[in-house]
């Protein structure tokens, strides 16, 4: 049984912080599942700070993981990219500094899809991270390292960013918890952006416990970033509301066709331990479901096109020797960026272009508005619209990962509510649910 925070807490008094935080870093060491793409050097020094200083933040003493396309300063941040290799920030992201001070240390980096685009981890420069329960499977991504490790007991917590499933894949395949939250009650501040509009920072966790304090230290207000609400969630509190009289809305259209016969099974058992406990389900449909998936691509790879405009090899990251400065820009991102990358840059730049704006951009901002406006029909009172994140059990390694299996992940982006994902083992295979309930799973 892997450590949750409470029992680490515990040990962390008994013993030291730096104790418990070597133990982890020969954890990591002695692992090869590709986890990290970076150890912090000083992880031993920041755990004696917190020994010495005696903090006693709700945090003190904690390693934590964080997904390689946050800004930590003076720690490398490669969002998994060649363009960026060596890259170290001058800031911490606002998460960071909410870390900081509640007395985590920060281990290292995990690895990732490059710059988030991919649901396997085989887009990283570093190479792939292997599911921690079965190597020749994929650990989800693009937020497979923060998982894996995790899952691998390399981390008790980790943080990642979910735009169409990023965090909640690679939590389903490890077997960990993962959570997006709402749109805007975590700061996007020191987030490498890749699609504005859809992506958060969410937790994962062994324990959903763990998940809601961390959401207690990330998700609060920061008027750096525009996007982000003023709220008084209290998330840790919220794990002692019952269901009594929750609506569950089960949505026959994410029951169709090519849905594993074992994640039915699932969420039909789940759904059936809500009623025990006093909640109710009711049937809802949502009529623009087929289209979300070609909405939620066309918005994401715009904006990536657009954010991902500014690697370009002047102010930052490695470049590529040039006769001038178009040929040297030309070459850098001719030659660091990999191929998926490329693609969505060409599509997003295609969909954004003179001419084809209105036909896909446009339009695909309309299907959102109907997708938004779907869950809102279904939503009388206090209904929560039941979901499946991935619903296909893990793929090799290598055997390609299709864009229609993001279907039902990519649905919270398009609208904005939390979603959560909670793995199963199968024959060493995650699978899982999530719901709109999110931490009360």
């Amino acid at each position: 049984m892997l450590e949750g925070l409470s029992d680490l807490k515990n040990k962390i008094g008994s013993s030291s912080a730096e104790d418990v935080v070597a133990s982890y870093l020969e954890r990591i060491e002695k692992s090869d599942i590709n986890a990290f793409t970076c150890i912090a050097e000083d992880a031993i020094d920041q755990a004696r700070k917190v020994d010495s200083l005696d903090i006693e933040g709700p945090l003190a003493g904690v390693p934590i993981a964080i997904k390689d396309n946050i800004s930590t300063k003076g720690l490398s941040t490669t969002c998994s990219s060649a363009i960026l290799d060596g890259y170290v920030p001058p800031y911490d992201a606002h998460v960071i500094e909410r870390l900081r001070k509640a007395g985590a240390v920060i281990i290292g980096k995990s690895n990732m899809d490059e710059f988030g685009m991919g649901t396997s981890t085989e887009t990283s420069t570093y190479g792939p991270t292997l599911n921690p329960w079965d190597a020749e499977r994929v650990a989800g991504g693009s937020s497979g390292g923060s998982a894996a490790a995790v899952a691998a007991g390399q981390v008790p917590v980790s943080l990642g960013s979910d735009t169409g499933g990023s965090v909640r894949c690679p939590a389903a395949f490890c077997g960990t918890v993962g959570l997006k939250p709402t749109y805007g009650a975590v700061s996007r501040y020191g987030l490498v952006s890749y699609a504005n509009s859809l992506e958060q920072i969410g937790p994962l966790a062994n324990r959903v416990e763990d998940v809601a304090a961390l959401m207690d230290v990330i998700g609060t207000y920061d008027n750096r970033d525009s996007t982000c609400v003023k709220h008084n969630a209290g998330y840790t509190d919220a794990l002692q509301d019952d269901v009594e009289g929750l609506k569950i809305g089960v949505p026959a259209e994410y029951f169709g066709e090519g849905i594993d016969d074992n994640v039915q099974k699932l969420v039909w058992e789940a759904i059936g331990k809500f009623e025990d406990m006093g909640a109710e389900y009711t049937k809802v449909s949502m009529p623009n479901t087929p289209y979300a998936l070609a909405a939620y691509y066309i918005i994401a790879m715009s904006e990536a096109s657009s954010n991902l405009a500014r690697f370009d090899g002047t102010r930052y990251g490695n470049r590529s020797e040039g006769e001038n400065w178009h040929m040297m820009a030309s070459k850098t991102r001719q030659e660091k960026f990999g191929a998926e990358v490329k693609r969505r840059i060409l599509l997003g730049t295609y969909a954004l272009s003179a001419g084809y704006h209105d036909k896909y951009y446009l339009k695909a901002l309309k299907v959102r508005t109907l997708v938004k406006q779907d869950f809102e029909r279904a939503r009388p009172g206090d209904t929560c619209p039941a979901q499946q994140t991935c619903y296909q059990v893990i793929l090799w390694l290598f055997h390609g990962l299709s864009y229609f299996r993001t279907q039902y992940s990519c649905m919270s982006g398009m609208y904005g509510p939390s979603r959560m994902s909670a793995g199963a083992e199968q024959k060493g295979c995650g699978i899982c649910y999530q719901d709109r309930t999110g931490p009360k799973l």
